[in-house]
């Protein structure tokens, strides 16, 4: 049966799976990793020409370890979550001294890099190196979830659903692979969160869930936005962009809660996103926080988180 369902998926795959540039063959490692990171919480159109910039200004760990840490938020653009860029940076340093700048290839190494998750190290060892792992991402979870009759996987990876995924993971390594990106994409256009295309999906003789009538699984708790850290530091660095170099006491009366403005403050300078410098002039030695903006070819380049 599982043999099956592998079959029918790759089938559907070589039809109608996208041309993404970062699953082609020959590409590296490195650029793997890249489009990893940068579609975590970001569509694939909003990555497709950043990643093509990225990769092309820096096409191996050693040219981005050699840039300041600036210039790869910079880089980064509008993706959001600025913290990636930073962590991407820190990895391809960590690659420089500890791997020979290269992309390490066995998943406890790439386990260990900055920023790099479970989900991510096998991911680049899966697709940037062609070894056989499970490669468990929201979509692949949620189409093993629903062929064995629910709705959502649950908020985390358990060790009886990872049994399941081995159970649909092809022995043969070339196979593994085209397996992991097949189940992901049919995952991502077809058997997606909240309207799946049933009709369209070659599993659908397969799939318990649909058997079954649809029921709705336990009700999902999605991650609030009002009063969270994130929108902490976007109100605060809003705030220095609309006004420029801007007081301490000044700042953190654009939040309500002190204690949380002053740790998003601290983590945007820790970021690098904002810096601290001295005012001139009376009263001396008081303090304001400006925003960090990077220079590029043509002119500067503010940070958005």
């Amino acid at each position: 049966m599982t043999a099956a369902t592998v079959a029918t998926v790759l089938g559907w795959y070589q039809d109608h799976g996208r041309d993404l540039p970062w699953r082609r063959a020959g590409v590296s490692p490195w650029a793997v990793l890249v489009s990893e990171v940068m579609l975590q919480q970001t569509p694939v159109a909003r990555v497709l020409r950043p990643w093509q910039d990225w990769v092309d200004r820096w096409p191996q760990p050693a040219d981005l370890a050699r840039e300041s840490s600036g210039a790869a938020v910079a880089a980064w653009g509008r993706l959001g979550y600025p913290r990636r860029a930073l962590r991407l940076h820190a990895a391809a340093q960590t690659m420089v001294k500890c791997h020979n700048g290269q992309v390490p290839h066995r998943h406890a190494q790439l386990r260990a890099l900055p920023g790099v998750g479970e989900y991510t190290a096998a991911a680049v060892a899966s697709f940037g190196y062609g070894q056989r792992h499970l490669v468990l991402d929201t979509n692949v979870r949620r189409l093993l979830a629903r062929l064995a009759g629910e709705e959502h996987p649950g908020p985390a990876l358990t060790v009886a659903e990872r049994a399941r995924a081995e159970r649909y993971l092809p022995r043969r390594r070339e196979v593994a692979v085209r397996w992991a990106v097949a189940s992901m994409e049919l995952g991502a256009l077809i058997c997606t969160a909240r309207r799946p295309s049933c009709p369209q999906c070659p599993l659908a003789r397969r799939c318990a869930w649909l058997r079954a009538g649809r029921p709705a699984g336990p009700a999902r708790t999605s991650q609030p936005w009002q009063g969270t850290d994130r929108q902490c530091r976007g109100v605060l660095l809003a705030a220095v962009r609309e006004h420029g170099p801007t007081e301490r006491a000044e700042l953190l009366r654009r939040w309500p809660r002190p204690d949380q403005a002053e740790a998003c403050l601290a983590s945007l300078l820790a970021d690098g996103l904002l810096h601290e410098q001295t005012k001139n002039g009376p009263p001396p030695g008081k303090r304001q926080f400006q925003e960090r903006r990077f220079p590029q070819e043509n002119g500067w380049v503010r940070i958005s988180l």
